[in-house]
Protein backbone atom coordinates (compact mmCIF):
# COMPACT_ATOMS: atom_id res chain seq x y z
CA UNK A 1 0.00 0.00 0.00
CA UNK A 2 1.23 3.33 -0.78
CA UNK A 3 0.30 6.71 1.05
CA UNK A 4 -1.12 9.46 -1.37
CA UNK A 5 0.90 12.04 0.91
CA UNK A 6 3.14 12.58 -2.08
CA UNK A 7 0.18 14.84 -3.37
CA UNK A 8 -2.52 16.86 -1.80
CA UNK A 9 -5.10 15.13 0.54
CA UNK A 10 -8.46 15.04 -2.37
CA UNK A 11 -11.09 17.48 -2.09
CA UNK A 12 -13.77 15.62 -0.24
CA UNK A 13 -16.76 17.69 -1.68
CA UNK A 14 -15.52 16.68 -5.64
CA UNK A 15 -13.73 13.31 -4.44
CA UNK A 16 -15.10 11.66 -1.27
CA UNK A 17 -14.42 8.12 -1.99
CA UNK A 18 -10.75 9.22 -2.60
CA UNK A 19 -10.63 11.21 0.69
CA UNK A 20 -12.18 8.55 2.51
CA UNK A 21 -9.04 6.40 1.58
CA UNK A 22 -6.88 9.15 2.37
CA UNK A 23 -8.27 9.28 6.05
CA UNK A 24 -7.61 5.15 6.29
CA UNK A 25 -3.93 5.42 4.69
CA UNK A 26 -2.96 8.12 7.19
CA UNK A 27 -4.28 5.81 9.95
CA UNK A 28 -2.25 2.93 8.46
CA UNK A 29 0.83 4.87 8.51
CA UNK A 30 -0.14 5.93 11.99
CA UNK A 31 0.27 2.07 12.85
CA UNK A 32 3.87 0.94 10.89
CA UNK A 33 5.96 0.10 13.68
CA UNK A 34 9.07 1.89 13.25
CA UNK A 35 7.84 5.25 14.90
CA UNK A 36 6.72 2.94 17.86
CA UNK A 37 9.77 1.08 18.32
CA UNK A 38 12.35 3.90 18.46
CA UNK A 39 10.87 5.26 21.38
CA UNK A 40 10.46 1.73 23.78
CA UNK A 41 13.84 0.23 22.92
CA UNK A 42 15.90 -1.38 25.47
CA UNK A 43 19.42 -1.02 26.37
CA UNK A 44 21.55 -3.86 24.45
CA UNK A 45 22.07 -6.44 27.63
CA UNK A 46 25.04 -8.12 29.12
CA UNK A 47 24.32 -11.57 27.28
CA UNK A 48 22.64 -12.41 24.39
CA UNK A 49 19.24 -10.52 22.67
CA UNK A 50 16.96 -12.69 21.33
CA UNK A 51 14.03 -11.59 19.65
CA UNK A 52 11.04 -14.02 19.30
CA UNK A 53 7.55 -13.26 18.22
CA UNK A 54 4.07 -13.62 16.24
CA UNK A 55 1.24 -11.73 14.70
CA UNK A 56 0.44 -9.74 11.20
CA UNK A 57 2.54 -6.89 11.71
CA UNK A 58 5.53 -9.30 13.04
CA UNK A 59 7.48 -9.41 9.97
CA UNK A 60 7.53 -5.44 9.76
CA UNK A 61 8.07 -5.18 13.39
CA UNK A 62 11.01 -7.43 13.17
CA UNK A 63 12.61 -5.54 10.22
CA UNK A 64 12.38 -2.41 11.94
CA UNK A 65 13.96 -3.52 15.07
CA UNK A 66 16.86 -4.65 13.24
CA UNK A 67 17.26 -1.69 11.27
CA UNK A 68 17.04 0.41 14.84
CA UNK A 69 19.51 -2.22 16.73
CA UNK A 70 22.95 -0.98 16.77
CA UNK A 71 25.10 -2.55 13.89
CA UNK A 72 27.92 -3.70 15.93
CA UNK A 73 25.06 -5.57 19.04
CA UNK A 74 24.30 -9.22 18.17
CA UNK A 75 20.88 -9.66 17.60
CA UNK A 76 18.79 -12.68 16.49
CA UNK A 77 15.50 -14.72 17.15
CA UNK A 78 12.26 -15.84 14.60
CA UNK A 79 8.56 -14.19 14.00
CA UNK A 80 5.85 -15.93 12.38
CA UNK A 81 3.37 -14.08 10.46
CA UNK A 82 0.61 -14.30 8.00
CA UNK A 83 1.54 -15.96 4.51
CA UNK A 84 2.16 -13.23 1.92
CA UNK A 85 2.47 -10.63 4.83
CA UNK A 86 6.47 -10.10 4.98
CA UNK A 87 7.47 -6.62 4.08
CA UNK A 88 9.77 -6.71 1.01
CA UNK A 89 13.39 -5.71 1.93
CA UNK A 90 15.71 -3.73 -0.27
CA UNK A 91 17.96 -5.69 -2.35
CA UNK A 92 21.38 -6.63 -0.78
CA UNK A 93 19.65 -6.30 2.48
CA UNK A 94 18.98 -9.37 5.18
CA UNK A 95 17.25 -8.84 8.60
CA UNK A 96 19.12 -10.55 11.42
CA UNK A 97 16.16 -11.99 12.67
CA UNK A 98 14.44 -14.75 10.65
CA UNK A 99 10.89 -14.52 9.68
CA UNK A 100 8.52 -17.45 8.85
CA UNK A 101 4.87 -17.45 7.59
CA UNK A 102 1.91 -19.32 8.40
CA UNK A 103 -1.87 -19.78 7.65
CA UNK A 104 -4.25 -16.94 9.68
CA UNK A 105 -7.25 -17.05 10.94
CA UNK A 106 -6.80 -20.91 11.14
CA UNK A 107 -3.37 -22.65 12.17
CA UNK A 108 -1.29 -24.79 10.35
CA UNK A 109 1.61 -27.39 10.30
CA UNK A 110 3.74 -24.27 9.52
CA UNK A 111 2.47 -22.12 12.36
CA UNK A 112 2.84 -24.86 14.96
CA UNK A 113 6.84 -25.49 13.47
CA UNK A 114 6.96 -22.10 14.38
CA UNK A 115 5.79 -22.59 17.91
CA UNK A 116 7.55 -25.27 18.29
CA UNK A 117 10.92 -23.55 17.57
CA UNK A 118 10.12 -20.21 19.18
CA UNK A 119 9.24 -22.14 22.64
CA UNK A 120 12.74 -24.08 22.24
CA UNK A 121 14.27 -20.76 21.51
CA UNK A 122 13.56 -19.48 24.43
CA UNK A 123 14.60 -22.13 26.51
CA UNK A 124 18.12 -22.26 28.32
CA UNK A 125 18.50 -18.66 28.64
CA UNK A 126 20.32 -16.65 31.43
CA UNK A 127 19.72 -13.85 33.53
CA UNK A 128 22.09 -11.34 31.63
CA UNK A 129 19.56 -12.64 28.46
CA UNK A 130 17.43 -10.02 27.46
CA UNK A 131 14.33 -11.35 24.78
CA UNK A 132 12.39 -8.68 23.02
CA UNK A 133 8.86 -10.07 22.08
CA UNK A 134 6.94 -8.54 18.89
CA UNK A 135 3.51 -9.25 19.01
CA UNK A 136 0.32 -8.20 17.25
CA UNK A 137 -3.29 -8.92 16.47
CA UNK A 138 -3.21 -12.61 14.52
CA UNK A 139 -0.64 -14.02 16.72
CA UNK A 140 -3.54 -16.68 18.43
CA UNK A 141 -3.73 -18.22 15.44
CA UNK A 142 -0.21 -18.05 13.99
CA UNK A 143 1.69 -19.04 17.57
CA UNK A 144 -0.46 -22.60 17.92
CA UNK A 145 1.04 -24.92 20.02
CA UNK A 146 -2.08 -27.11 21.47
CA UNK A 147 -1.75 -27.88 24.96
CA UNK A 148 0.02 -30.64 26.64
CA UNK A 149 -2.79 -33.34 27.51
CA UNK A 150 -2.05 -36.91 28.45
CA UNK A 151 -2.03 -39.35 25.65
CA UNK A 152 -2.10 -36.31 22.84
CA UNK A 153 -5.46 -35.82 23.31
CA UNK A 154 -5.64 -32.20 21.72
CA UNK A 155 -4.01 -32.35 17.80
CA UNK A 156 -3.69 -29.79 15.53
CA UNK A 157 -6.62 -30.56 13.78
CA UNK A 158 -8.44 -30.42 17.01
CA UNK A 159 -7.36 -26.74 17.47
CA UNK A 160 -7.90 -26.10 13.88
CA UNK A 161 -11.45 -27.27 14.63
CA UNK A 162 -12.20 -25.26 18.02
CA UNK A 163 -10.68 -21.82 15.83
CA UNK A 164 -12.96 -22.10 13.32
CA UNK A 165 -15.98 -22.84 15.55
CA UNK A 166 -14.48 -19.86 17.60
CA UNK A 167 -14.86 -17.42 14.77
CA UNK A 168 -18.50 -18.68 13.44
CA UNK A 169 -19.97 -18.31 16.70
CA UNK A 170 -20.17 -14.71 17.61
CA UNK A 171 -17.75 -14.92 20.57
CA UNK A 172 -16.12 -11.54 21.07
CA UNK A 173 -12.15 -11.23 21.07
CA UNK A 174 -11.46 -11.35 24.47
CA UNK A 175 -13.91 -14.86 24.86
CA UNK A 176 -11.79 -16.20 22.05
CA UNK A 177 -8.80 -15.43 23.64
CA UNK A 178 -9.55 -16.53 27.01
CA UNK A 179 -10.30 -19.97 25.90
CA UNK A 180 -7.02 -19.83 23.63
CA UNK A 181 -4.90 -19.19 26.25
CA UNK A 182 -6.05 -22.29 28.49
CA UNK A 183 -5.77 -24.62 25.53
CA UNK A 184 -1.96 -23.60 24.43
CA UNK A 185 1.46 -24.05 25.52
CA UNK A 186 2.64 -21.33 24.57
CA UNK A 187 0.17 -18.43 25.11
CA UNK A 188 -1.58 -16.39 27.96
CA UNK A 189 2.01 -15.80 29.87
CA UNK A 190 3.91 -19.17 28.90
CA UNK A 191 6.18 -18.23 26.51
CA UNK A 192 7.54 -15.76 29.32
CA UNK A 193 7.48 -18.55 31.95
CA UNK A 194 9.71 -20.32 29.21
CA UNK A 195 12.14 -17.35 29.02
CA UNK A 196 13.01 -17.31 32.57
CA UNK A 197 15.24 -16.07 34.09
CA UNK A 198 15.98 -13.76 31.08
CA UNK A 199 14.20 -10.39 31.19
CA UNK A 200 11.29 -9.57 28.69
CA UNK A 201 10.08 -6.75 27.09
CA UNK A 202 6.92 -6.57 25.50
CA UNK A 203 6.27 -4.41 22.10
CA UNK A 204 2.65 -4.48 21.31
CA UNK A 205 0.71 -3.35 18.19
CA UNK A 206 -2.54 -3.36 19.56
CA UNK A 207 -5.47 -5.11 17.80
CA UNK A 208 -8.16 -5.34 20.80
CA UNK A 209 -10.94 -3.03 22.35
CA UNK A 210 -9.14 -1.41 25.51
CA UNK A 211 -5.71 -2.65 24.41
CA UNK A 212 -5.27 -4.75 27.12
CA UNK A 213 -1.97 -7.42 26.78
CA UNK A 214 -3.36 -10.13 27.81
CA UNK A 215 -5.77 -10.14 25.32
CA UNK A 216 -3.61 -9.23 22.34
CA UNK A 217 -2.86 -12.61 20.45
CA UNK A 218 -3.77 -14.25 23.57
CA UNK A 219 -0.81 -13.05 25.98
CA UNK A 220 1.76 -15.29 25.58
CA UNK A 221 4.50 -13.07 27.67
CA UNK A 222 1.78 -11.24 30.18
CA UNK A 223 0.68 -12.81 32.92
CA UNK A 224 -3.79 -13.97 32.62
CA UNK A 225 -6.09 -13.24 35.16
CA UNK A 226 -8.43 -15.70 33.57
CA UNK A 227 -9.33 -19.11 34.21
CA UNK A 228 -9.83 -22.66 33.16
CA UNK A 229 -13.33 -21.86 34.39
CA UNK A 230 -14.06 -18.93 32.22
CA UNK A 231 -12.70 -20.55 29.38
CA UNK A 232 -15.34 -23.31 30.11
CA UNK A 233 -18.11 -21.04 30.67
CA UNK A 234 -17.21 -19.61 26.95
CA UNK A 235 -17.60 -23.06 25.45
CA UNK A 236 -20.56 -23.70 26.91
CA UNK A 237 -21.76 -20.30 26.02
CA UNK A 238 -21.60 -21.17 22.62
CA UNK A 239 -21.83 -24.48 22.33
CA UNK A 240 -18.49 -25.53 21.69
CA UNK A 241 -17.59 -29.07 22.17
CA UNK A 242 -13.93 -30.41 22.87
CA UNK A 243 -12.34 -33.69 22.92
CA UNK A 244 -13.56 -35.42 26.16
CA UNK A 245 -10.05 -35.49 27.79
CA UNK A 246 -9.27 -31.73 27.16
CA UNK A 247 -12.31 -31.18 28.48
CA UNK A 248 -11.96 -32.76 31.89
CA UNK A 249 -8.02 -31.21 32.06
CA UNK A 250 -9.83 -27.84 32.05
CA UNK A 251 -12.78 -28.84 34.62
CA UNK A 252 -9.53 -30.08 36.52
CA UNK A 253 -7.95 -26.69 36.11
CA UNK A 254 -5.10 -28.64 34.85
CA UNK A 255 -4.21 -26.28 32.07
CA UNK A 256 -4.16 -23.08 34.39
CA UNK A 257 -2.09 -19.62 33.51
CA UNK A 258 0.49 -17.55 35.11
CA UNK A 259 -1.11 -15.38 37.32
CA UNK A 260 -0.65 -11.77 38.10
CA UNK A 261 1.40 -11.32 40.73
CA UNK A 262 3.54 -14.24 39.90
CA UNK A 263 7.48 -13.68 40.45
CA UNK A 264 8.30 -14.70 37.07
CA UNK A 265 6.92 -11.71 35.51
CA UNK A 266 9.14 -9.08 37.96
CA UNK A 267 11.28 -6.84 36.09
CA UNK A 268 9.48 -7.63 32.89
CA UNK A 269 8.55 -4.41 30.61
CA UNK A 270 5.02 -4.06 28.38
CA UNK A 271 4.90 -1.19 25.97
CA UNK A 272 2.12 -0.25 23.09
CA UNK A 273 3.72 1.19 20.45
CA UNK A 274 0.58 1.42 18.54
CA UNK A 275 -3.25 1.86 18.82
CA UNK A 276 -6.52 1.92 17.25
CA UNK A 277 -7.27 4.78 18.95
CA UNK A 278 -3.39 6.87 17.89
CA UNK A 279 -4.78 5.69 14.22
CA UNK A 280 -8.02 7.44 14.85
CA UNK A 281 -6.78 10.55 16.29
CA UNK A 282 -4.24 10.52 13.20
CA UNK A 283 -7.15 10.31 10.89
CA UNK A 284 -9.07 12.98 12.53
CA UNK A 285 -6.15 15.24 12.03
CA UNK A 286 -6.16 14.65 8.47
CA UNK A 287 -9.82 15.60 8.19
CA UNK A 288 -9.12 18.64 10.08
CA UNK A 289 -6.95 19.84 8.23
CA UNK A 290 -9.03 19.55 5.34
CA UNK A 291 -11.60 22.02 7.14
CA UNK A 292 -13.70 19.08 8.42
CA UNK A 293 -15.48 18.98 12.09
CA UNK A 294 -14.63 14.97 13.28
CA UNK A 295 -16.29 13.68 16.02
CA UNK A 296 -14.44 9.96 17.05
CA UNK A 297 -17.58 7.40 18.31
CA UNK A 298 -14.70 5.33 20.16
CA UNK A 299 -11.97 2.27 19.17
CA UNK A 300 -13.53 -0.38 21.38
CA UNK A 301 -17.23 -0.69 19.13
CA UNK A 302 -18.26 -4.67 19.44
CA UNK A 303 -20.97 -6.65 18.15
CA UNK A 304 -22.69 -7.78 15.29
CA UNK A 305 -21.10 -6.61 12.06
CA UNK A 306 -24.53 -6.12 10.40
CA UNK A 307 -26.12 -4.64 13.39
CA UNK A 308 -23.35 -2.03 14.20
CA UNK A 309 -23.78 -0.94 10.80
CA UNK A 310 -26.99 -0.56 11.09
CA UNK A 311 -26.42 1.55 14.01
CA UNK A 312 -23.68 3.60 12.16
CA UNK A 313 -26.44 4.78 9.69
CA UNK A 314 -29.06 5.61 11.81
CA UNK A 315 -26.74 8.20 13.61
CA UNK A 316 -25.28 9.52 9.80
CA UNK A 317 -29.29 10.01 8.89
CA UNK A 318 -29.76 11.44 12.15
CA UNK A 319 -26.92 14.28 11.51
CA UNK A 320 -27.74 14.63 8.01
CA UNK A 321 -31.49 15.28 8.42
CA UNK A 322 -31.50 17.07 11.65
CA UNK A 323 -27.76 18.11 12.20
CA UNK A 324 -28.12 16.28 15.81
CA UNK A 325 -26.08 15.24 17.50
CA UNK A 326 -23.37 16.61 15.22
CA UNK A 327 -23.65 19.73 12.43
CA UNK A 328 -22.70 18.62 9.39
CA UNK A 329 -20.59 18.43 7.38
CA UNK A 330 -18.40 16.57 9.24
CA UNK A 331 -16.24 13.15 9.47
CA UNK A 332 -17.85 10.50 12.24
CA UNK A 333 -14.81 7.63 13.19
CA UNK A 334 -14.74 4.46 14.76
CA UNK A 335 -12.89 1.29 15.46
CA UNK A 336 -12.67 -1.65 17.47
CA UNK A 337 -13.32 -5.64 16.60
CA UNK A 338 -16.96 -6.48 15.46
CA UNK A 339 -17.97 -10.06 14.80
CA UNK A 340 -19.98 -11.86 11.84
CA UNK A 341 -21.89 -14.97 13.56
CA UNK A 342 -22.29 -17.55 10.69
CA UNK A 343 -25.11 -20.14 11.52
CA UNK A 344 -25.85 -23.10 9.06
CA UNK A 345 -26.13 -23.12 5.80
CA UNK A 346 -29.25 -24.14 3.85
CA UNK A 347 -28.80 -27.00 1.85
CA UNK A 348 -27.33 -26.22 -1.84
CA UNK A 349 -26.98 -22.38 -0.96
CA UNK A 350 -23.93 -20.79 -2.45
CA UNK A 351 -21.51 -19.53 0.46
CA UNK A 352 -20.98 -16.41 1.20
CA UNK A 353 -17.64 -14.66 1.10
CA UNK A 354 -16.51 -11.06 3.31
CA UNK A 355 -15.31 -10.15 6.60
CA UNK A 356 -16.10 -7.84 9.29
CA UNK A 357 -15.56 -4.73 7.68
CA UNK A 358 -17.64 -5.84 4.19
CA UNK A 359 -20.83 -7.14 6.70
CA UNK A 360 -20.57 -3.55 8.51
CA UNK A 361 -21.26 -2.42 5.24
CA UNK A 362 -24.12 -4.29 4.22
CA UNK A 363 -26.09 -3.43 7.12
CA UNK A 364 -24.68 0.44 6.57
CA UNK A 365 -26.36 -0.20 3.40
CA UNK A 366 -29.68 -1.19 4.68
CA UNK A 367 -29.73 1.32 6.90
CA UNK A 368 -28.94 4.44 4.92
CA UNK A 369 -31.45 3.73 2.10
CA UNK A 370 -29.18 5.90 -0.40
CA UNK A 371 -29.55 9.10 1.71
CA UNK A 372 -27.96 11.53 -0.38
CA UNK A 373 -25.23 13.15 2.15
CA UNK A 374 -23.46 9.79 3.30
CA UNK A 375 -20.45 8.81 1.79
CA UNK A 376 -18.36 5.54 3.77
CA UNK A 377 -15.33 3.09 3.66
CA UNK A 378 -15.35 0.33 5.87
CA UNK A 379 -11.88 -1.73 6.19
CA UNK A 380 -9.48 -3.80 8.02
CA UNK A 381 -6.42 -1.91 8.64
CA UNK A 382 -4.04 -5.25 7.87
CA UNK A 383 -5.09 -4.65 4.59
CA UNK A 384 -7.56 -8.63 4.83
CA UNK A 385 -10.81 -7.81 5.68
CA UNK A 386 -11.50 -11.91 6.79
CA UNK A 387 -9.37 -13.82 4.34
CA UNK A 388 -10.41 -12.23 1.29
CA UNK A 389 -7.82 -10.11 -1.01
CA UNK A 390 -9.81 -6.81 0.20
CA UNK A 391 -9.02 -4.10 2.71
CA UNK A 392 -12.75 -3.46 2.94
CA UNK A 393 -15.71 -1.07 0.50
CA UNK A 394 -17.16 1.86 0.20
CA UNK A 395 -20.58 2.98 0.37
CA UNK A 396 -22.13 5.87 -0.89
CA UNK A 397 -25.42 7.47 -2.27
CA UNK A 398 -26.01 5.81 -5.07
CA UNK A 399 -24.52 2.01 -4.06
CA UNK A 400 -28.36 0.59 -3.52
CA UNK A 401 -29.56 1.52 -6.50
CA UNK A 402 -26.99 0.68 -8.73
CA UNK A 403 -26.64 -3.00 -7.15
CA UNK A 404 -30.60 -3.01 -7.78
CA UNK A 405 -29.45 -2.39 -11.51
CA UNK A 406 -27.02 -5.16 -11.47
CA UNK A 407 -29.91 -7.44 -10.01
CA UNK A 408 -28.36 -7.72 -6.54
CA UNK A 409 -30.22 -8.27 -3.91
CA UNK A 410 -29.08 -7.04 -0.21
CA UNK A 411 -31.14 -9.28 1.74
CA UNK A 412 -30.05 -12.52 -0.17
CA UNK A 413 -26.29 -11.18 -0.28
CA UNK A 414 -27.09 -10.45 3.46
CA UNK A 415 -28.50 -13.89 4.52
CA UNK A 416 -25.43 -15.63 3.06
CA UNK A 417 -22.87 -13.39 4.51
CA UNK A 418 -21.64 -12.06 0.90
CA UNK A 419 -20.28 -8.48 1.31
CA UNK A 420 -17.31 -9.54 -0.91
CA UNK A 421 -19.75 -10.45 -3.98
CA UNK A 422 -21.93 -7.41 -3.50
CA UNK A 423 -19.39 -4.66 -3.29
CA UNK A 424 -17.02 -6.67 -5.98
CA UNK A 425 -20.04 -6.59 -8.57
CA UNK A 426 -20.24 -3.05 -8.10
CA UNK A 427 -16.95 -1.99 -8.07
CA UNK A 428 -16.63 -0.84 -4.39
CA UNK A 429 -13.75 -3.09 -2.97
CA UNK A 430 -10.89 -1.35 -1.05
CA UNK A 431 -7.85 -3.77 -2.44
CA UNK A 432 -4.50 -2.04 -0.62
CA UNK A 433 -3.20 -5.77 -0.01
CA UNK A 434 -1.13 -6.34 3.20
CA UNK A 435 0.15 -3.15 5.18
CA UNK A 436 2.31 -5.10 7.43
CA UNK A 437 0.39 -3.73 10.84
CA UNK A 438 -3.17 -4.45 12.19
CA UNK A 439 -5.16 -2.15 14.55
CA UNK A 440 -8.46 -3.76 13.38
CA UNK A 441 -11.53 -2.27 12.14
CA UNK A 442 -11.54 1.42 10.70
CA UNK A 443 -14.67 2.93 9.90
CA UNK A 444 -14.94 6.58 8.50
CA UNK A 445 -18.33 8.09 7.58
CA UNK A 446 -18.15 11.42 5.64
CA UNK A 447 -21.71 13.74 5.99
CA UNK A 448 -22.03 16.07 3.68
Amino acid sequence: MTPPFSRAVPDYRSQPREFLQALYERAVLEALPEQGLAACLPSPPAGRTLVLGAGKAAGAMAQALDRLWPADRPISGLVVTRYGHTPPQAEGTRCRIEVVEASHPVPDEAGLRAATRILDLAGGLSADDLVICLISGGGSALLTLPADIEGGAFTLADKQALNQALLHSGASIGEMNCVRKHLSRIKGGRLAQACAPARVVTLLISDVPGDEPSVIASGPTVPDASTCADALAILDRYGIALPAAVREALVQGRLETPKPGDALFDGHEVHLIATPQKSLEAAAALAREAGLAVHILSDEIEGESREVGKVHAALARAVALRSQPFARPCVILSGGETTVTVGPRREGAKPGRGGRAGEFCLGLVQGLQSHAAVHALAADTDGIDGVEDNAGAFVGPDTLERARALGLKLDEHQSRHDAYGYFDALGDLLVTGPTHTNVNDFRALLIL
